[in-house]
């Protein structure tokens, strides 16, 4: 098909062929592929696929094959093979890294291979084989580390614990209760809004003063990770440490916490998420509790298992604890299930 001329005030228009603008069309959205994609993501989701695949760079160097910006760059793919992702596989598993850890970055090269196939940096071949390579199952996962461990080769590298620190009554209790001063009212209420309500931390940092109100012992905050607003009936332990840090030591307005000093006085507002996690394993790790290398998240767990075991149904844990959907709930459910309930024996 060719050109159109079309007249429009007494002038004649050139057009494109139709085909052409459709073409045009294409390579304008292949080269925005990668960008479209992450402005979609969360700030975080981002940060941790950036470091996904700078690993990825880092061994695609080791083996003579290096690339560009993966992240950004749909031209730093265009060399990628699966028999280079397969490798990559291997290479952390080599190096100790956690099973999961592979997993989730193996996800994430497959992610943006995809993109690379938008951006025609990648065949669909290519892709197709790229997308074959597989990860491990749970089961998969615990022979591996069992064969590493063989030949002394670390299975732990990597962000996440194999398991989450387990709280006890007496430990939760202690975490709760802190000193009568004003980094202590403080690290109260930051452990009961983990411990009581199973916040996540980002949720937590994120909690201004005007969230809470007292006379009603309610509080209100956002959940980015599901994009909802909600509100707590705060618990007595809760309220009592709301009160005691509203009237002594928060802000008049603005964010609710306060860095510390060494001393334990408190100074200016506003506490990031990697400084509030510090604190939460430096809290664990104190004498009285004795809970090594507890996180935030953790405390989120131990809320989640205690709902559980007291018999919270399903929908009010997957509502109370901010789930999009029923499997997380379900999984600390059937974790406080007593096994041989039911069993009966001659």
């Amino acid at each position: 098909m060719g050109n159109e001329l079309i007249t429009r005030n007494g002038h004649d228009l050139i057009t494109r062929d139709p085909a052409d603008i459709g073409q045009v069309a294409n390579t304008v959205a292949a080269a925005h592929a990668f960008d479209n994609y992450r402005e979609r993501k969360a700030a975080n989701t981002r940060t941790r696929q950036d470091g996904d695949l700078a690993v990825f760079a880092d061994y695609l160097a080791e083996v003579g094959a290096s690339a560009g910006d993966l992240a950004r760059d749909p031209d730093a793919w265009r060399d990628i093979t699966w028999g280079l992702v397969a490798g990559f596989v291997q290479w952390q598993l080599k190096r100790g890294y956690a099973v999961g850890t592979v997993n989730v970055r193996l996800s994430t090269v497959k992610t943006y291979a995809r993109l690379a196939l938008k951006a025609g940096m990648l065949s669909p071949d290519t892709l197709a084989a790229i997308k074959a390579v597989e990860g491990y199952s749970r089961k998969e996962g615990l022979r591996v580390d069992e064969a590493r461990e063989l030949v002394d080769v670390p299975t732990r590298i990597g962000h996440k614990k194999a398991e989450p620190v387990s709280l006890t009554a007496d430990q939760v209790k202690a975490l709760k209760l802190q000193p009568d001063t004003p980094q202590g009212r403080r690290d109260a209420l930051l452990m009961c809004l983990l411990l009581d309500h199973g916040l996540r931390v980002g949720e937590v940092a994120m909690l201004t003063v005007a969230a809470f109100d007292l006379k009603a012992g309610r509080f209100a905050f956002y959940r980015p990770k599901v994009h909802q607003l909600q509100r707590h009936e705060m618990t007595t332990d809760t309220l009592k440490a709301a009160k005691a840090y509203m009237d002594q030591d928060a802000p008049a307005i603005g964010p609710l916490w306060r860095t510390s000093r060494k001393d334990g006085r408190l100074h200016d507002a506003g506490v990031s998420t990697r400084r509030l996690t510090g604190r939460v394993t430096a809290l664990g790790e104190c004498k009285r509790v004795g809970a090594l290398g507890l996180s935030a998240h953790d405390c989120r767990h131990s809320w989640a298992t205690r709902a559980a075991r007291e018999g919270t149904p399903i929908d009010c844990l997957m509502d109370g604890g901010g789930w999009a959907s029923y499997a997380m709930p379900l999984h600390y459910i059937e974790r406080a299930r007593i096994a041989n309930e039911g069993v009966q024996l001659g």
